[in-house]
């Protein structure tokens, strides 16, 4: 369990990095195409469709981060008003559920990036599928991080609060 934990640390913060970069990438871009269309009246035809995709990147590598640290939409008001092993149960099952999405996150995202290998990206002579491979890649960081979520909720970490107070059942 503390190898998968240590591996989920690094997976989550590599995965925070790339979400920065591409942000930074983004913004930067994006800017870009604000001053050539404004400034010099001469819209650059790349930057919008760079800009867009290292964004669709920016957010399902960020999830992962949100969900390691518990950001993500929660039941956490139930959850903390239940007794502590049924509101295990529930932080337990709703993990489960998120889990299955992202699995067919993964399956789907997969199959749509195979599907849209032959296609190019409007105005660059790149394959659509590096924008698509996103949702592929993204599940996979979010189940680690996931599944680390739950392995700590096992081992009383289940509730930011009820962790650190030291609430004990």
């Amino acid at each position: 369990m503390r190898a998968f934990l240590r591996f989920e640390d690094f997976s989550t913060g590599l995965a925070l990095r790339l979400s920065i970069s591409f942000l930074v990438i983004a913004a930067s871009l994006a800017l870009f195409q604000v001053i050539t269309r404004f400034v010099f009246s001469n819209p650059s035809t790349w930057s919008e469709v760079i800009t867009r995709s290292a964004m669709i990147w920016s957010v399902f590598l960020g999830v992962a981060v949100a969900f390691r640290h518990g950001a993500m939409i929660a039941v956490e008001v139930i959850q903390q008003n239940l007794p502590p092993r049924l509101g295990l149960a529930l932080f337990l099952f709703s993990n489960v559920l998120s889990v299955v999405f992202f699995s067919i996150l993964f399956w789907q995202g997969w199959a749509m990036t195979l599907r849209v290998l032959g296609q190019k990206l409007s105005a660059l002579d790149v394959s659509i599928a590096w924008v698509y491979a996103a949702l592929p890649v993204g599940s996979v960081f979010i189940i680690i991080a996931i599944l680390a979520s739950m392995i700590r909720g096992t081992q009383g970490e289940w509730t930011s609060g009820k962790a650190k107070a030291g609430v004990a059942e």
